[in-house]
This record gives C-alpha cells, structure tokens and sequence, in this order.
C-alpha cells in the first residue's frame, strides 16, 4: 500500500477498535505509533517519542485546563447549581412552562463556570427534574429539557472545548471566547421559545408555578450573584486585560472554591474537607485523560502527516466543481454522527486535525483566521448537536438514567423541538458568520 492507502486503513482500524470500545486515546496512540512504524520505521518513531509528551503538555495554553475544570468541580459540589436554579425560578416559575425555562437559564449559568456539557446535564438534571416531576411537567417535555439544557454547557464560555480547539488549530484563546458567547446567547434565546411555544399549543405540558413573594424573591435573586462574579471576573477580566486566560481561570477557581467554603461554614452545605479533596481528586482524573487523550492525537497527528492523507482530502475537495457550502454540510453532518458516539472532547481531537485542512481549502469570502474562529464555532455547535441526536445522544442518556421511569423514547420525542431550533442555529451561523466574527472584531481580537 501507498501512504495515502496507508492511511485511510489506519483510521479504519481506529474507528473499529472505538467501536470494540476501546478507549479512544489508546486507539489514536497505537493507530498513530503503528502507522508512523510502517510509513517510516522504528528510528523515527522512537526519535519522535522523545520529545513529544514534553512538548505536548508544556504548552502554557493548555495550563488553562485543569484550572477551569477545578472551577467546574467547585461549582458543582458547592451547591451553586442549586442556587442558580433557585434564583431564576423566583422570577419566571410563575409562567406557564416557567420552570423549564428556569432549567434553561440555570443550565446557561452554570455552564459559565463549568464548561462541560455532560457535567452541566447531570448537575442540573438532579436540581431541577425533582422539581419538574414535582408539579407535574410532561415526562417528554422535562427530560428533553434538561437533555438540550446540558448541551449549553461547550459553548457558553469559559469552555474547556473551546480551549482545546484553539490550541490544535492554532488559534488565540480568547478571540475563541468572544466569538462563542453571541451564538451561545442564541441557543438559550431558542430553547426558551421551544418551550414557551409547546406550552402555548399544549398548556398542560407544564403547568405555572406559585408565584414567590416579593422578599423571598429578592433574597433569592442575590443567590445568583456569585455566578454573575465569577463569569464578569474571569470573562471581564480578561477583555479588560487584567490578565489572560491562565490567571483567570485560576482566580475563578479560587472565587468559587471560595464560595463553596463559606456556604460550608454557614452551614448550608458547601465544601467540606471531603468535597475540596474529592474535587482535587476528579480534576486531577480529568486532566490526566484530557492530556492522554492529546497524547494520543499527537501521535495520530503524525502518522496522518507522514501519509498525506489530510492534504491529499484538501487537494481533492480544491480541485472538485462542489460547492463549498455544500462540503461544509458534509462535514457538518459527519460531525453530528461523531458527536452521536463520542463525548465532545474526544471527537474534537480525532475529527478536526483531519477536517480542518479541509475546510481552509475553502473559499467562503473570509480571512483565514476568520475562518478559522468561524468553523471552530460552527464544529461545537454541531457537537452539541450530537449530543441529543438519536439513537445514542449522551445527554439524553445521562437525564434517562436520573429518570428511570421515563423511556428513552418519550426522552427522544422531548428533544426533538430542541433539535429543530439547534438545525435553525446552525443555519444562521453558516449564512451569517457576522454573528460568531463581529464580538471579537469590537472587543479588538
């Protein structure tokens, strides 16, 4: 076999073994280290294995990681989830379907300092749904909720995703950040109208909650302030350039941990000794396999490199009369069903490194750092897409399995109204790249 051929048997084999599931990152390091052997030899190999971990993780891009994941960790053990729920409920829970829409914000807000979906569709989905199921929501309407709720949580930034893509395309963080809050902004703007839409055709989907008095509404509405703190210091702090993503990260992280130490000593629950270590704990294990998997993609990265097989799909979509918008839908689609069958990180590791020098062989009017916050944008979308596509949306098993009760499918037919509106999202954000590019533009990145 030529490189070329080479190549495409070396991603075959890795799709095999991830469907045989075997763990991605080990997939990608032996496909890369096997084909790199067979291309190249053992010399390159081992000379490459030299220097590869070290110039991997010393990256100070990728020091912003285990600090936002430690922010999220926080959050997440110190009840803020909680309270952001409580807060926006105070307000909109009266409405007919106000509590799912309550879900909805709580989900934006707590993806703010989280930035993970699957963590942000189990954390709400344990304060919310009892709520939900308490005043007799339909099962399809409350679980599809909290499904398409979790998704917001790759977007909204800070976002390890965003991270991670930035750093394997190259492109600057924070350019990264700017353009993602407008569309993130958008998909909670749509989510709140599927669900005020399906209430108004159907109202006993979801019925109002008993308006809160005025007292009760105002302290609870000061329980959504560390939220808004953390989100204007980290985001703010950054546009404003009192520091850069790093230092950010880790001052939102000591802001929340904070937080969550205080509620522990006026006693409503917080951080304890238990929860600081079980949180050091889980953002060390989380780490470590984000870093893995980066381990694995550089070795995969390699291997694609040495058999041509990136630029020869680039030469030959440049040389194809396909029109480029049509490609795009392509690669979109194939995003989606990789999304359907991955968590969001991994397949932004394994997909982009080969479709990105696709994409830049595309003309669609933009510079190419434009472009490149441009598709960024657009792949997260679509990988939030996967998360609630049938059959095998991850949300939507992670909110089955805290409601047993329901079937899958009722869970499915929830989410479908939140697909339509994702597809719409998408929609605009292809034929307007305006909406991701303007923010940065103002904001001088």
């Amino acid at each position: 076999m030529g490189p070329i051929e080479t190549g495409i048997a070396g991603m075959v084999i890795m799709f095999v073994m991830i469907a045989l599931r075997v763990p991605i990152a080990l997939a990608m390091a032996l496909v890369g280290a096997g084909g790199t052997v067979v291309l190249s030899g053992e010399t390159i190999l081992l000379r490459q294995l030299q220097t590869l971990a070290f110039d991997q993780f010393s990256l100070y891009d990728l020091s912003v990681v285990p600090f936002f994941i430690l922010m999220g960790q926080f959050a997440g053990r110190s009840g803020l989830s909680g309270d952001l729920f409580a807060g926006v409920n105070a307000w909109i829970g009266r409405l007919r379907g106000g509590v799912a829409m309550a879900a909805i914000g709580a989900c934006a807000g707590f993806g703010a300092v989280c930035g993970s979906s699957l963590a942000t569709a189990s954390t709400m989905g344990q304060v919310a749904l009892p709520e939900l199921r308490r005043l007799g929501y339909a099962p399809a309407l409350a679980t599809g909720t909290l499904a398409a709720g979790g998704t917001l949580g790759i977007l909204i930034p800070p976002s390890v995703v965003l991270v991670i893509y930035a750093v394997t395309v190259e492109s600057n963080i924070v350019t990264m950040f700017g353009a993602a809050l407008v569309p993130g902004l958008i998909a909670v703007v749509f989510f709140l109208a599927v669900i005020r839409i399906q209430v108004l055709l159907k109202p006993e989907l979801g019925p109002a909650a008993t308006p809160v008095p005025w007292p009760e509404k105002l302290r609870l509405t000061l329980r959504l302030a560390p939220v808004v703190l953390v989100f204007g210091v980290v985001i703010g702090g950054i546009y404003m350039g009192l520091f850069n993503p790093t230092p950010a990260a880790a001052v939102g992280a000591l802001l929340v941990g904070l937080y969550g130490i205080g509620l522990r000593l006026a006693g409503r629950g917080g951080l304890g000794p238990a929860g600081l270590k079980a949180a050091m704990l889980e953002t060390t294990l989380s780490t470590a396999m984000i870093y893995l998997i980066l381990f694995g993609a550089a070795l995969l990265q390699i291997f694609l490199a040495r058999s041509g097989l990136p630029q020869a799909g680039a030469a030959l979509v440049r040389e194809s009369t396909l029109d480029p918008y049509l490609i795009l839908v392509a690669i979109l689609a194939l995003l989606i069903l990789l999304g359907c069958l991955m968590d969001s990180l991994s397949m932004i590791l394994l997909a982009i490194p080969f479709l990105w020098p696709v994409v830049a062989g595309l003309d669609f009017g933009l510079t190419p750092e434009d472009q490149k916050v441009w598709f960024g944008i657009i792949a997260l979308v679509v990988v939030e897409l996967g998360l609630i596509t049938p059959p095998v949306g991850l949300n939507v098993f992670i909110i089955n399995g805290l409601a047993r009760d329901v079937p899958m499918r009722e869970t499915f037919r929830g989410v479908m109204p939140f697909f339509a509106a994702e597809i719409l999202r998408v929609a605009l954000l292809v034929a307007v790249p305006a909406i991701t590019l303007t923010l940065p533009r103002l904001l001088g990145y």
